[in-house]
């Protein structure tokens, strides 16, 4: 970013922070128009201000509940907002993208099996990287599994029912559990607020540090959006 320093970038219009000044543009793009306050000011901070978050960081939102408090480096968000807004002008939405292009699963989705039933794994469910992951240590390897049965939501709390967290821990448990230790391993599934994808159930895991050949076993390896677009 040359010799602009934080503060002095920080005076931009918010649509021109992190971007070099050669591809500034006098007017805010489509795509980040209207973002909501969270996002807004994610956008409007430099990167060079944005901090890390470490694996017990990491841990500790997700054992708090506090999904909310996960964000992408500032840089990140501005791509993937930006990605996201095309992706629905040509696709229309991005459950119709995920399911054809990274899934390739066709509606009406429905599962071969029970929850979870080894049987059917492989037609039931689908691992892959996280295409836009959160600002976190690089050493945090962030997946999605993609279910094609439901995932139980209690509907007084909008969280998981118990015996829907107790199927998936045991799942997690022997699937990564087992291979990276489950002190480098932790899952969890966003509320419905604060789904991107509200139509194709899903849940998140996190590992830190595993080995890469482990990865790309159990994701077929899928390669993220983030790194080829």
């Amino acid at each position: 970013m040359g010799s602009t320093t934080p503060s002095e970038e920080e005076t931009l219009p918010y649509w021109q922070i992190n971007v070099p000044p050669s591809l500034r543009t006098p007017i805010c793009p489509p795509f980040l128009l209207n973002i909501n306050t969270k996002d807004y000011g994610i956008i409007s901070t430099p990167d060079s201000l944005y901090q890390i978050e470490s694996w017990p960081t990491v841990q500790s939102k997700i054992a708090q509940n506090r999904l909310d408090l996960f964000q992408r480096k500032p840089s990140d968000l501005r791509r993937y907002l930006e990605f996201t807004y095309n992706l629905k002008q040509e696709w229309g939405s991005v459950m119709n993208f995920i399911l054809s292009q990274r899934l390739k699963w066709e509606l009406p989705i429905v599962p071969q099996g029970n929850p979870f039933e080894s049987k059917y794994e492989k037609e039931d469910i689908r691992i892959l990287r996280n295409d836009w992951p959160y600002g976190i240590d690089e050493r945090i390897v962030h997946l999605v599994v993609w279910t094609k049965f439901e995932l139980v939501d209690d509907e007084r709390t909008g969280d998981l029912t118990d015996e829907a967290r107790r199927e998936i821990d045991e799942w997690v448990g022997k699937k990564f559990g087992e291979r990276v230790g489950r002190d480098n391993v932790i899952w969890f599934k966003n509320w419905a607020s604060l789904k991107s994808v509200k139509s194709v159930e899903h849940f998140h895991i996190m590992l830190f540090d595993p080995d890469p050949k482990f990865v790309e076993e159990v994701t077929n390896g899928d390669v993220p959006l983030c790194e080829t677009s």
